[in-house]
Order: structure tokens, then C-alpha cells, then sequence
């Protein structure tokens, strides 16, 4: 499975590129200075899930795979960017790629990082890049449209899509992204071949001072809160240069550093499960001597689909899926176990695939 991928954004020196480096092995170059990430950095990361080591531990197996997912740190931007101002053209080209966004906020004070804008205001950096994203969707819009409506002339087919990129276009000119836009399943999916940037789902990461990290908030994030509220999107509050440090540090001293501040979990790991669920992601696992791995689809995958993600050939030839549940795998330690207890389940091709079950595909 290709991995999904979510752009990092965000304006000139908020943290952006400080979080990319800790969230990834590759360094981008964090300096005082808007367009210092200028190719889009891209990293991969794990999914640390603790379920895989439980069932290592039942199978003995060799390795662990847990999943991952890709992060893309994209050039800064500023106000014109769907004019070409800046780094304009390149970074909206950049994000359409990418299949969410985690757009990050500043949310704290410092005279030693200057701010692109002068003060710190972080609804107006929000709405700064989602204008130049609604922008650069209507430009797209009003350039389908003149085509769309000559087809919708001559082949009747294309008269809803006419009559949905008409909405489209109403809802943007009112400065609303299309994620916001109440569409139908049928709407969904004549919209879909027109690859608008505000339909993307968004977390906002609110990128505190470390002073903040004992109540995780601060006036600015509270604002954030409210805003994402109202568009549906979620919020999560990080410190990007504890993070940094953080992943500096050789695992075996993450954790009790992180115990040192009362914290129990990175705000990097946080960050990851977040935007794992935000794409719809859940994981099927498979176990066994050879290796323990996390297998990500998306919520509603059917049994040979997700046999397929293993190999195509599972997914041809799939005959039924065994499924114990992760619990019981736990519970009556291991498959054989949970055969005995009867909790060994025969699923055929519309079964749906829940998170956390443990499987083999039977295949000819």
C-alpha cells in the first residue's frame, strides 16, 4: 500500500520545519528564515502500536513491522501564494499530492523568532493559507467550469457535475474551504476527479513555548480550539522544540525524560495517531514466527482488499479470511488458544474488517 501522506504547512518561522526534523530522521534545514524547506522534505514513520509486541511475544517472531505513514514538509507560505507569490505555484502543487494537512499554528510568544506578519495572531495565519488554498481552488473551478458546462450540452451525464462544481464555486466565493460544503454520497463522488485543496481534512498543531507544557494551553490555542470547532477539525498542542530534543535522545531515555516533565507520551506520537485517524486509518494484524506486523487500510475495507494490501495474489485467490480478535488472542494466549475457546472466527468476502483483528487469509 503506497503510504497516505499528510503535508505539513504553515506560515514563515512557526515551527514547521523544527517538527518535521523531529518527526523524521531526514533534517530539513530549520533556520530563521521563510523558505529554508524549499523541495518538499518527505519522511516515514512509524505507527508505534503496543499490540504488536504482546503478539510477538505469543509467536516468538523475528521482527516487528508496525505500520507507517508518510509526512511531507512543504515550503512555507505567504500571503499571494495562489498568485506565485513566494514559493506559490510549487507549494500548492505540493499539497494537492498530499492526502491531509497538518497545518501547524504558533501559538507562543518570542522576541528571538521573528514572525512573518510582525505580532502573533494565530487566526489570522490560519486564514492566510486558507485563502490562498480557496483561491487557488476557484481559479481551478472557474478553469473546469467553461469546459464542463460545453459537455453538459451535448451529454446529459454531465449535468450534476455541472450542478455540483456550481455549489462548489458558490461556497468558496463566500470564503468557506469545500470541506465545510454539505454533499451527498453521489455529490462525493462527482466531485472527487477535481482535486480541491480545501475539501482536505485538517489538524491544526498549536506549537507552544515549553512554559506552557504543564497546562498544554494557552490563550492563542484556545482560539484555535474555537475555530477548528466550527470547520470540524481537531486540535492538538505540541512544543516543537521539546520535540526536537526529544528525538535527539537514544530511545531507551525518551520515556523517562518524558516522565521527568509528568508526560506520557510524545506530543510527536500524539501528532502521528492523530493524523492516522484523521485519514480513516485502522490496522489489521498479521503474526507468526517469521514477523508481527500492523497492516494499515481504511476504515471499510472488505476481507480481500485487505488481503490484498499482503499481496495481490491473496486478494485473486481469496478463499476466506480466520479472525480472532486481538483481545481474545491475548486472552487465550495465542491461535491455538482461542481455536479451543471457540473464538476463532470464518469470514467470507463481505466481511468487513475491524481494527485489531488478527488474521490469516486462506487463499487457492
Amino acid at each position: 500500500m503506497a503510504n497516505l501522506s499528510c503535508g505539513i504547512v504553515g506560515l514563515p518561522n512557526v515551527g514547521k520545519s523544527t517538527l518535521f526534523n523531529a518527526l523524521t530522521a531526514n533534517k530539513a534545514a530549520a533556520s530563521n528564515y521563510p523558505f529554508c524547506t524549499i523541495d518538499p522534505n518527505i519522511g516515514i514513520v512509524e505507527v508505534q502500536d503496543p499490540r504488536l509486541n504482546v503478539l510477538s511475544g505469543l509467536s516468538h517472531s523475528k521482527k516487528i513491522i508496525p505500520a507507517s505513514m508518510q509526512f511531507v514538509d512543504i515550503a512555507g507560505l505567504v500571503a499571494g501564494a495562489s498568485k506565485g507569490e513566494g514559493l506559490g505555484n510549487k507549494f500548492l502543487a505540493n499539497i494537492r499530492e498530499t492526502d491531509a494537512i497538518v497545518h501547524v499554528v504558533r501559538c507562543f510568544e518570542s522576541s528571538d523568532i521573528v514572525h512573518v506578519s510582525g505580532s502573533v495572531d494565530p487566526i489570522r495565519d490560519i486564514e492566510v493559507i486558507n485563502l490562498e488554498l480557496s483561491l487557488a481552488d476557484l481559479q481551478m473551478v472557474e478553469n473546469v467550469l467553461g469546459k464542463v458546462e460545453k459537455q453538459a450540452k451535448s451529454n446529459k451525464d454531465y449535468v450534476p457535475v455541472l450542478a455540483c462544481l456550481n455549489r462548489a464555486k458558490e461556497h468558496l466565493d463566500q470564503g468557506k474551504p469545500i470541506r465545510t460544503l454539505e454533499l451527498n454520497s453521489e455529490e462525493v463522488e462527482l466531485l472527487k476527479p477535481y482535486p480541491f485543496l480545501t475539501a482536505k481534512k485538517v489538524l491544526y498543531a498549536a506549537n507552544i513555548a515549553e512554559s506552557d507544557l504543564d497546562t498544554m494551553t494557552n490563550e492563542f490555542v484556545e482560539r484555535v480550539k474555537k475555530y477548528a470547532e466550527a470547520e470540524g477539525n481537531r486540535v492538538i498542542t505540541i512544543c516543537a522544540n521539546l520535540e526536537e530534543e526529544i528525538a535527539q535522545l537514544p530511545a531507551s531515555e525518551q520515556a523517562e525524560f518524558l516522565e521527568s516533565l509528568g508526560l506520557k507520551q510524545s506530543g510527536l506520537q500524539r501528532l502521528i495517531k492523530e493524523s492516522f485517524s484523521m485519514l480513516g486509518l485502522i490496522t489489521f494484524l498479521t503474526t507468526g514466527d517469521i514477523e508481527t506486523r500492523a497492516w494499515p487500510i481504511v476504515k471499510g475495507t472488505m476481507a480481500p482488499e485487505a488481503a490484498g494490501k499482503i499481496h495481490s495474489d491473496l486478494q485473486k485467490g481469496f478463499i476466506r479470511a480466520e479472525v480472532v480478535a486481538y483481545d481474545d488472542m491475548v486472552n487465550y494466549k495465542g491461535r491455538a488458544g482461542a481455536r479451543e475457546a471457540g473464538k476463532v472466527r470464518a469470514e467470507g468476502k463481505d466481511y468487513t474488517v475491524a481494527d485489531g483483528d488478527v488474521i490469516i487469509f486462506m487463499h487457492n
